[in-house]
């Protein structure tokens, strides 16, 4: 690819989730601290959502890496799952071994043996969940009554969702309103504005071992904002067909006209659209204006 010819050791702008190039938003910044606070006050439902794209799988990744040593941690991926499907997930995570036939009340027993143990040794068990809004109905259902295994002081399992949107509308159901009122933190991600777009991108060059001079100027940063709207998923896909176009070219530096054609190139990504009859307006007042001039000064 163009490693070498940008004197770079690997991609800079994978969509692979890789806490190394964590930029540190604002946004990531604040859900991190209401993680770890919400966690360490033991809270039992925690949720973080924001739209497709904006770093919650990275986030999530970042919050398991900095869990504190007293925290055991069970991560569910891809939440898709069956009632069942979910009990042995968790379970599988947990080292809690379950007989093919074993059913839920076997499954509470055993999970509530282990979530004790961890208890006595003074640990923290944390149920992170990403893609949350894919959990379904019964499914969610079933990692309420998870929750219900307490002490009289304090929860054996506390829950973190990382969701879309969507999440927020599944939990507004009169069904999971038991739920809902369990969920004492959350918060929603933010997109990126023009600067931090910016400095997203000098950030992403530098962790990928880049040291020359500036790759992607203020007007380039400013076209990507506009297209991507801020998300950092979007950003990434403008900015390796950015940097594809200028090495086909042989050139060191991005420029808008790269920018532009990677977004022509990107389903995702769009410039807004001028108003065409706000353009017809503004040369009509040009065009009067002119004229007028031109009277006042006996041309016409």
């Amino acid at each position: 690819m163009y490693l070498t010819h940008y004197g770079i050791k690997e991609l800079p702008f994978s969509l692979t989730p890789n806490t190394q190039y964590f930029f540190g938003l604002p946004s990531h910044k604040e859900a991190m601290a209401v993680l770890t606070t919400a966690l360490s006050a033991g809270e039992g439902f925690i949720k973080v959502t924001g739209e497709v794209g904006t770093g919650k799988t990275l986030l999530c990744r970042k919050l398991l890496n900095e869990l504190p040593e007293n925290f055991v941690a069970a991560y569910i991926p891809n939440p898709y799952l069956s009632p069942e499907e979910l009990r042995r997930a968790v379970a599988a995570e947990l080292g809690v071994d379950l007989a093919a036939n074993s059913d839920q009340q076997e499954f509470t027993q055993r999970i509530q043996k282990q979530l004790v143990e961890h208890h006595l040794q003074q640990r923290n068990v944390v149920l992170i969940i990403d893609e949350a809004q894919a959990l379904p109905m019964e499914s969610i259902e079933a990692l309420r009554l998870m929750t219900n295994l307490e002490t009289e002081s304090k929860k054996l399992l506390q829950v973190v969702l990382f969701g879309q949107p969507e999440l927020d509308e599944k939990l507004s159901r009169p069904e999971l309103r038991q739920l809902k009122q369990r969920i004492t933190f959350s918060y929603c991600l933010k997109l990126m504005d023009t600067d931090q777009v910016y400095q997203y991108v000098r950030h992403r060059m530098a962790v990928a071992g880049y040291q020359g001079s500036e790759l992607f100027n203020h007007t380039c940063c400013k076209l990507l904002f506009k297209a991507s709207a801020g998300t950092p998923r979007v950003v990434n896909v403008l900015c390796h067909k950015a940097l594809m176009l200028a090495y086909g070219e042989g050139l060191q530096k991005v420029s808008p006209k790269h920018v532009r054609l990677a977004i022509a190139d990107t389903e995702a990504a769009e410039l807004p659209k001028s108003n065409g009859w706000l353009t017809w307006i503004s040369l009509v007042v040009i065009v009067v204006g002119i004229c007028a001039a031109l009277v006042w000064q006996g041309v016409l």
